[in-house]
Formats: C-alpha cells, sequence, structure tokens
C-alpha cells in the first residue's frame, strides 16, 4: 500500500466527521488562537493558518468569525487548555489523543473509557509520543518533487524530507516551518491541491492489524470522535484502502 493511498484515507475519513465536531474542532482552536495572539489573521499566524484549514473543511465563515469576536469580548468563552494522552490500543497499536478542554478530570477519564472499552491501556505522558516526530507535514499534487525541491532551495525553506508516492508529493519539516513552506509552494502560481495542511505527530514505523483488532481500532476513533474534548488522534496503523 502506497503513502498516497494513506493520505487520501486519511483526507477522507476527516471529510466524512460530522459537521458539528468539525465546527467545534475549529471553533476551538480559532477562540484561542485569536485570545492568545490577536484577532486579526494578518498579524496573528497562527490564527491565519487556522483559518485557512477550517475553510479547506468547509467551516462557514459566520462560525469562525463568532470565535473571533468571542475571543474580543471580555469575560467571554472558556479558557481551553492542551492536553495530550497516549497509549496502546488493539492489537498493540499507539495512539496519541490531541485535546482542548476546560475540565482536565472530565476529558482524562472520558478518553480513558476509550482506551478500556477498546481493549487498550492508557499511558502516562511519554510512553509512546517518543515512537513518533512532531512536525509539520504537507502532502499535495500540481508539483513534482524535483519542482517542489527547487522552489523551495530557492526560497531557503529547510525541510528534514521529501518524497513522492505516484502525484502527491509529501514534505516533512520543523513544527514552526509550516507557514514558510506552504507559502513557497504557493508562490510558485501552480494550481495545487493539498490534502494534509498541518503540524502532527507522525509514527516513525507503521503496523498493520488483523480484522479483529481493526475494528476495535475503529471503535475507539469513533467513539473519540464522539468527545467535544478531542482535537486529534493519531496512530501508527496502516488503514485499509477504501478503494
Amino acid at each position: 500500500m502506497g503513502r498516497a493511498h494513506e493520505v487520501r484515507a486519511s483526507k477522507m475519513e476527516k471529510t466524512s466527521l460530522k459537521k458539528s465536531k468539525i465546527y467545534s474542532k475549529f471553533g476551538k482552536e480559532i477562540y484561542m488562537a485569536a485570545k492568545q495572539g490577536g484577532p486579526d489573521p494578518d498579524s496573528n499566524l497562527t490564527l491565519k493558518r487556522i483559518i485557512d484549514r477550517a475553510k479547506q473543511a468547509q467551516v462557514p465563515g459566520d462560525v469562525i468569525n463568532r470565535n473571533i469576536k468571542k475571543s474580543t469580548t471580555a469575560g467571554a468563552g472558556e479558557d481551553y487548555a492542551p492536553t495530550k494522552y497516549e497509549g496502546y490500543g488493539p492489537g498493540g497499536c499507539t495512539l496519541i489523543v490531541d485535546c482542548l478542554t476546560d475540565n482536565v478530570n472530565r476529558t482524562f477519564g472520558e478518553v480513558r473509557s476509550c482506551f478500556t472499552k477498546t481493549g487498550g491501556n492508557i499511558g502516562v505522558a511519554g510512553s509512546v509520543s517518543y515512537l513518533y516526530n512532531y512536525c509539520s507535514r504537507l502532502s499535495f499534487s500540481g508539483l513534482t518533487e524535483d519542482e517542489a525541491l527547487e522552489a523551495l532551495m530557492m526560497n531557503d525553506c529547510e525541510v528534514t524530507d521529501i518524497e513522492s508516492d505516484e502525484d502527491v508529493v509529501i514534505i516533512t519539516g520543523e513544527p514552526g516551518d509550516l507557514d514558510h513552506i506552504k507559502d513557497t509552494l504557493v508562490a510558485t502560481g501552480k494550481e495545487l491541491e493539498f490534502f494534509e495542511d498541518q503540524v502532527a505527530y507522525i509514527p516513525n514505523d507503521y503496523i498493520e492489524l488483523d480484522e479483529d483488532h481493526l475494528a476495535k481500532l475503529q471503535k475507539f476513533l469513533d467513539m473519540t470522535d464522539e468527545l467535544d474534548d478531542v482535537q486529534d488522534v493519531y496512530h501508527n496503523v496502516l488503514m485499509p484502502s477504501a478503494e
């Protein structure tokens, strides 16, 4: 199975999430980014990047604007704290669950229940994250690997890895370099389609699971998808192709 299939499967999975979950996820990120760095996307690059991702996910403008406005209103809104849970799931796979929460005790209990009910075990901080690379990750079509590399070199963009699979180019870089890398690619003027554009935990190695463990992993993903505090879930399993 090629990496391009994994990339496309991931994109399909994200677009199939419930709209309310997507709106909640981006609403929290937009609110916190605007509250911490200011409501103007032109001077708050973190906010700008989140808004771009929200628009790609078809989040309505009123959801975006409402959360930006809420961040500027004294006494309005909640204070969300980022927290991360990690551990082992079905078949010995590794899992990292990223959250934004206003109640850590509640979130811990809900996430732990997801691990327990699918045969996994929640671990302590650092128990599996050392098996992942926290990095910028972009995958796209519209440029060849050589064209992308030339553009990056001309603009002094440092990347840790670049590869291609079929017509998809995959670039990995430092977490803080995401905007510079993407702006450089867009500046080529080519018509690009981005499949990934985020800072994420990428596993160093992938594993395959049998049918029974895959079903339990999917149950874990479905359960965490129902939790409002969960923003992203990362794992090291090669999921079956949708084809």
